[in-house]
């Protein structure tokens, strides 16, 4: 383990031993892992990828605001993107590296007049991870204004057009082939007023303040919508179940949706809930629910 951790240094990073997962995850939920590394280039990310591929089971993550690791001990390690965060515009595209964070393009586009992601504004998380799970809000969703991706697959860099990545709802061709890895996006935009952009994403992120749970630690959204017609968020509020607790856990009073972290919550709090709510809406509505948050 010294022999790793000296090379995991070697290569560029900042590394972390048995460090916890509730220091990262949004849900400030999270058991121990075996390296937390964070690259300071991409090709500090590619050597180091490689390496610990070699290693030890190992998983590749961003801002940390889609997940629920387990509370017990990972013997695997977290390489994370948080640094890979640099934009630049070549060929009337946005390109940014996977762990800018979406309130970063936002921001960066509205100030040049670049429009089609007031939608994200207040969306959690970085540019890979929104790619990787073909993240969405108010209608809009990633793949509208992808072009392209600069992916690693575990040998060599390649360019793939928006049109080869499967892209469906909340998934992409990168949560199916798990040696893809995202290291850029390349966006498309229109042209609009500064003013405007600014005016559509305050409204966005006054309507994600008035109904979701923003004040407490969450993963988001934590089930997909099984089809268009059926809001799981209603549904669960109609079955009563607004408010209800397991530990440290809660599905939110102000949106049912959201399971929230009141303070001590544990992932199996969270499972349990999951468990629970699944099992209701499948007797109540004979729906399958699956999550949208990533359990490890």
């Amino acid at each position: 383990m010294e022999e790793i951790f000296e090379k995991l240094l070697m290569l560029g990073n900042d590394v972390f031993v048995n460090e916890k997962m509730e220091h990262h995850t949004s849900f400030r939920i999270g058991g121990p892992v075996s390296f937390y590394v964070i690259p300071n280039s991409i090709q500090s990310f590619i050597e180091t990828y490689k390496f610990l591929s070699e290693k030890m089971p190992l998983k590749v993550v961003g801002k940390c605001t889609n997940i629920l690791p387990r509370d017990e001990k990972m013997d695997i390690s977290v390489i994370s993107t948080e640094k890979l965060n640099n934009i630049e515009y070549q060929n009337n595209r946005i390109i940014c590296e996977s762990g800018v964070s979406l309130k970063k393009l936002c921001i960066e586009a509205m100030e040049k007049g670049f429009s089609g992601f007031e939608k994200a504004y207040g969306i959690p998380g970085s540019v890979g991870g929104a790619v990787y799970m073909n993240a969405g809000a108010y209608g809009w969703e990633t793949a509208e204004n992808l072009d392209y991706v600069i992916a690693f697959d575990g040998e060599k860099i390649i360019k793939l057009k928006v049109n080869n990545l499967d892209f469906s709802y909340r998934s992409s061709i990168f949560k199916k082939e798990k040696k893809l890895i995202i290291l850029k996006a390349a966006f498309r935009y229109s042209l609009s007023e500064k003013e405007k952009i600014r005016r559509e994403m305050l409204e966005i992120i006054q309507k994600r303040i008035q109904k979701q749970p923003l004040e407490f630690p969450s993963a988001g959204s934590v089930f997909k919508r099984p089809k268009p017609d059926f809001y799981v968020g209603t549904a669960i509020e109609k079955l009563g179940f607004k408010g209800f607790t397991i530990g440290g856990a809660q599905i939110s009073e102000k949106h049912a949706g959201f399971i929230i972290n009141l303070g001590n919550a544990k992932s199996k709090d969270v499972k349990e809930i999951i468990k629970v709510i699944k099992n209701k809406i499948r007797q109540e509505f004979n729906v399958n629910l699956e999550t949208e948050i990533e359990i490890w």
